[in-house]
């Protein structure tokens, strides 16, 4: 569990930024959060190391905070769309603009109906998953631990004189 647990951080970072409200508008810029949340993934992973991060490691930890971050976002998401308040307000609000109500009521069963939950999940799990992937290798190339190089192989002097057989 303590492998996963910078993935699960971040992964409820993400989840939590992309879900509230006002806040969850910086994703439009980049998926700015799902970024973010990758990059402390791939900070929080080489606070537990002493030698240097993987990528690969790294691109792991970011696919499944992108993963994590993506279900809870789209948890929170589902419970705020499928709410009968929400439903009203988007009621009210197409009441506001002239249109047939055949259209309206076809727009409100659209958006406030489970397969519009389902569509956005799609969209969302995987657009996470590749952003907080970038992410955690930006984090990679940020904080990183610098390897010492190795050092340098010592010679043994050869012979001094030069017309002396080898």
């Amino acid at each position: 569990m303590r492998r996963y647990q910078p993935a699960l951080l971040g992964g409820l970072f993400i989840g939590a930024l992309s879900s509230l409200p006002l806040v969850n508008f910086a994703n439009a810029c980049c998926c700015l959060w799902v970024v973010v949340g990758g990059v402390l993934t791939a900070y929080l992973q080489q606070q537990n190391r002493a030698e240097a991060l993987e990528a690969a490691e790294a691109a792991l930890g970011g696919l499944i905070a992108g993963l994590i971050g993506a279900v809870i976002s789209v948890s929170i998401s589902a419970m705020f769309a499928l709410s009968v308040d929400v439903q009203e307000q988007l009621r009210g609000a197409l009441d506001q603009v002239e249109i047939s109500s055949e259209l309206r009521d076809r727009i409100t069963e659209m958006v406030s109906g489970p397969r519009f939950v389902l569509l956005g999940a799609a969209i969302t799990v995987p657009v996470y998953a590749v952003f907080s992937m970038l992410g955690a290798l930006l984090g990679l190339a940020i904080f990183r631990k610098k390897t010492p190089p190795p050092p340098a192989p010592s010679f043994s002097p050869g012979p001094t004189d030069p017309g002396s057989p080898s």
